[in-house]
């Protein structure tokens, strides 16, 4: 059977974590129904307490069953990543799941958060998660005061050759720490495109799966046509080649040859279907442009975004009776900062996870449609900012993604040492109740 090769169970957040997530917009403490070590409301009053009377800085705990886990595959450290991703605020994250505690920040150093969740289990194990909380609390807040306090100094004066030097000093340390705190920005801002990008192909590689398991056992039934077989061994290989792309990624480069190996996988899936139903293999087209999920495209339609001029695109059938009977297209939908909007009003960062289903063809008769998207010159767009509209902003009052959290640094997957806005190590350690 070919089911065996592919995952039943991507790592993806659900529904638990859209609920805290939700909760943690208006509360630092989310307590979910049925969590084995739930806090009551007394319980919650004296951790946010702590949290008032400590000043930890932003502090979001969300105490979650252990069927939470499940959401990202078992991994609470994913769930405080998960966290972190949806709320896209500076602070520490505190996760109790069943009875793992994982913490990460982007206040603290390196791994920080974590070894103090730890020994905060260490210190009161045993005495339930009210008291392990807030003392995790109080370890933060001394661990912030803490940092700041290496900062300070004395002072002093010298003689008037000595203030020239020390202000020529202080002027090419200054210039050095704007090129320093230029750069690590840039590399947070790069991180959390690589974040965003490996969370939206992880949804395509999820999507090809599902299509491969849905028509394994039609293949192995008796009288299938003998080459669907063949065709469905060529889906998975797409799949497993794009699956160990995307683990290789760290560059928003990277996931063009990711959604390539997804447009032929979803080529080849096409054929299994149509070999099945005793057609013949469809021919390589272009992938529906409205959602390339959609597989190859049948005809080309014309079509044109809000206020813009139409332009022939490739669409799969079913968008393209819809189109030609007036109604909008089922548009692939992504969700960044909050926002959920059709994929080419994303940010031009996403210009190589849109070439890698587009590069390979001219669309039929429409060539130069794929440069005009990638390059600028379609539909209004750019790279500077959506990939055919307006630029994404940021929410008036969010976070903007050149501060402390950055877009969250590294969401690779890669959680040792990833630097999560101020340094924080979102794979977060902790203990187990």
């Amino acid at each position: 059977m070919v089911l065996a090769a592919v995952p039943a169970g991507e790592a993806r957040a659900g529904t638990q974590v859209d609920a805290a997530v939700e909760a943690l917009r208006s509360a630092p403490i989310y307590n979910a129904p049925k969590a084995e070590l739930g806090l009551s409301s007394a319980d919650q009053s004296r951790v946010a307490r702590a949290i008032a009377q400590d000043e930890p800085g932003p502090l979001y705990i969300a105490v979650l069953p252990d069927s939470a886990r499940a959401e990202t595959g078992g991994d609470t450290a994913e769930l405080v990543r998960e966290l972190g991703t949806g709320l896209r605020r500076p602070g520490t994250y505190v996760v109790l799941a069943g009875r793992q505690l994982r913490a990460a920040s982007t206040l603290l150093a390196s791994g920080e958060a974590g070894r103090l969740a730890g020994e905060a289990v260490d210190a009161h194990r045993g005495e339930g998660s009210a008291v392990v909380l807030t003392d995790l609390v109080h370890r933060v807040a001394q661990a912030r005061n803490e940092s700041s306090g290496e900062d300070g100094g004395g002072s002093g004066s010298g003689s008037g050759g000595s203030s020239t030097l020390g202000i020529l000093g202080l002027l090419a340390v200054g210039g050095g720490a704007y090129a320093f705190a230029r750069s690590r920005r840039r590399r947070r801002e790069i991180a959390a495109q690589v974040a965003q990008l490996r969370r939206v192909s992880r949804d395509d590689l999820v999507s090809l799966g599902d299509e491969v398991r849905a028509v394994d056992v039609d293949v192995e039934m008796p009288g299938a046509a003998p080459g669907a077989r063949d065709d469905l061994g060529r889906a998975l290989a797409c799949y497993e080649q794009a699956e160990q792309r995307l683990a290789a990624a760290r560059t928003v480069e990277d996931f063009g040859p990711v959604t390539s190996a997804c447009e032929e996988g979803r080529y080849w899936m096409a054929a299994v279907r149509a070999q099945l139903a005793g057609k013949a293999s469809p021919e390589r087209r272009a992938p529906c442009f409205f959602d390339p999920r959609h597989g190859p495209s049948t005809r080309d339609v014309e079509w044109s975004p809000d206020a813009g001029a139409a332009r022939p695109v490739p669409a799969c059938e079913a968008d393209a009776q819809r189109i030609d009977a007036g109604r909008d297209p089922h548009a692939r939908e992504i969700v960044l900062n909050g926002r959920s909007m059709p994929y080419w009003n994303a940010p031009g960062y996403f210009g190589p996870w849109a070439g890698g289903y587009f590069g390979g063809f001219g669309f039929g008769g429409v060539g130069g449609f794929l440069p005009g998207l990638l390059f600028g010159s379609m539909l209004g767009g750019g790279l500077g900012g959506g990939l055919l509209g307006a630029p994404l902003g940021w929410d008036a009052g969010g976070d903007d993604p050149g501060g402390d959290f950055g877009g969250g640094g590294d969401f690779s997957g890669s959680f040792g040492g990833g630097d999560f806005g101020g340094g924080g190590d979102f794979g977060g350690g902790g203990g187990d109740f």
